[in-house]
């Protein structure tokens, strides 16, 4: 019996790292192209597979959101990122953050260490359309790969710009007017570092913000940001009052003598050691003399040591909705598929979960059969809804939201409709699974179930204790008036002491049998 051809995948990214690893527990053989640290990028510091190179944060981990609903379907099929995360995961009150050199680690592991895949260091400068192949090269393609897939397309990339938020030591703060809290008691209840600003230091602080020195993009492009991750200066220059209801807003916080500051700058652990955090939502491109200026202003940084500045890189893109169809494959060379941040999908959650729902189709593919594509009330169908049935014109990158996703039949009251969402998804994720002979590795719950209770079993080693399924994170206020914090807190998964990933058998598709 002849050996399967091997599937090509180029990058090692979460995209690639994800689709490599789901096809390789599917019995299939996998050649997993990685150019770092040989050829490096603007970006990364590390040769390391699903090297995280923003925030060390994975979004919302609240089940009823749409992140944390993607999480639960992407855990469904034996996620590694999913399972790599849990594993690595830092305290960070609702949302899934990690220690992104443990993360990486785990990664690269369960990459190098798998009998299916091959590891290859090595830069890919042609596509061949041959055979099957993977392109996850990621929003920071080499020029070379970049030449070869606008040959490929016969069109240009578009583009924006990404900003990476400032790490400090933790030795260097003073902790004095700090204050251990989560917002709204989520989490732990303490799980991040705040700062509280009163009136006359915001106003100080946001005139200097708004006066900084920035790096300006090249002559011949345009300034343009992804509205999720503008930089903290630009968010400063729409108004006095715009970070007082964004990434300074005070809603959920009390100060030691219980009263709400006037502002507050969020400070996220960086590792399990504690020994460094990052400023949360202050990505910035201001030059760096300029950061260390205006950020040493903030009360306890005044004489902050930073690990690394913010910094400004550019994120190419394809018009998705003119070269993909709804299975990632490219209309002019359907054996060549695009996952990741290339293909128009913001954020590392959603990255590996493109680079998922491709393995799920050409494994089926492998077996023989025609794909069905998720249903976009799905997370993992809404995620290629958007990328296949925009418009083209006006196509611009998106995290996982609701807005993606078939609307509800129903007109429902907004408290009720994230539920109705997330119930109607788990439904139609396992009747689509059960149509296309895939095996879960837990059966979401019936339609009309509450979808509250839409939780796999725990994924930590078997010594860890079952813990509670997080609640729903409490509405929030305007910066204006504040309600008293909710007694209902989101429980955060703890992290395993080693990474557990299921079986793999377990994620072979019914009948199969391991080669």
């Amino acid at each position: 019996m002849n050996e399967p051809e091997p599937i090509h995948v180029v990058g090692g990214g979460l995209a690639g790292a994800e689709c490599a690893y789901q096809l390789a527990q599917r019995g299939l053989p996998v050649v997993l192209h990685e150019m770092r640290p040989r050829q490096p990028t603007p970006a990364h510091k590390t040769g390391d597979l699903a090297e995280l190179v923003c925030s060390n944060s994975l979004r919302s981990d609240d089940p009823l959101h749409a992140a944390g609903l993607l999480k639960r379907e992407m855990e469904g099929f034996g996620s590694l990122i999913i399972a790599a995360a849990r594993a690595a995961a830092v305290p960070a009150g609702s949302a899934l953050a990690v220690d992104r050199e443990r993360f990486s680690a785990q990664v690269t592991a369960a990459i190098a260490g798998h009998p299916a895949i091959e590891l290859r260091r090595e830069e890919v400068t042609e596509i061949p359309r041959d055979r099957d192949v993977v392109l996850a090269t990621g929003p920071l393609s080499s020029a070379a790969m970049s030449g070869a897939l606008q040959a490929l397309l016969g069109s240009e990339y578009l583009y924006f710009y990404d900003a990476i938020a400032p790490i400090v030591e933790a030795e260097s703060l003073d902790l004095g007017p700090l204050f251990w809290q989560s917002r709204y008691g989520k989490g732990d209840g303490d799980d991040y570092l705040n700062a509280p600003l009163s009136k006359e230091q915001y106003l100080a602080f946001h005139a200097a913000l708004s006066a900084a020195e920035v790096v300006a993009p090249h002559e011949f492009e345009q300034a343009v940001f992804f509205e999720g991750c503008l930089p903290i200066e630009e968010l400063a220059r729409r108004g006095v009052e715009t970070l007082r209801y964004g990434p300074m807003k005070p809603v959920g916080l009390r100060a030691p003598d219980g009263r709400r500051p006037w502002a507050v700058v969020q400070l996220r652990q960086e590792n399990l050691a504690r020994s460094h955090f990052n400023l949360v939502g202050f990505q910035s491109r201001m030059k760096w003399g300029e950061q260390q200026r205006v950020l040493r202003m903030i009360p306890g940084l005044d004489h902050a040591e930073f690990v690394r500045f913010g910094q400004i890189h550019r994120n190419t893109f394809i018009n998705a909705p003119r070269h993909l169809d709804q299975l990632y494959r490219v209309k002019s060379a359907p054996r060549v598929r695009l996952a990741g941040q290339i293909t128009g999908v913001e954020g590392y959650l959603e990255s590996a979960a493109t680079g998922l729902a491709i393995a799920l189709y050409l494994a089926q593919e492998r077996q023989g059969r025609e794909p069905e594509p998720l249903p976009a009330t799905t997370a993992l169908g809404a995620l290629a809804r958007h990328l296949t049935e925009s418009d083209p014109r006006y196509f611009q990158p998106a995290n996982i939201n609701y807005g993606l996703f078939t609307e509800l039949p129903a007109r429902l009251h907004k408290t009720n409709r994230r539920a109705a969402f997330a119930s109607r998804a788990a439904g139609e994720l396992a009747a689509w699974a059960a149509r296309s002979g895939i095996a879960l590795r837990f059966e979401p719950l019936a339609p009309a179930a509450a979808a509250a209770a839409f939780l796999p079993p725990a994924a930590p080693a078997p010594s860890a204790a079952p813990e509670p399924p997080p609640q729903p994170a409490p509405q929030t206020a305007s910066a204006v008036t504040e309600p008293e914090p909710a007694t209902a807190t989101a429980s955060s998964h703890t992290a395993a002491p080693g990474l557990a990933l299921p079986a793999p058998d377990s994620l072979l598709p019914h009948g199969a049998e391991r080669r």
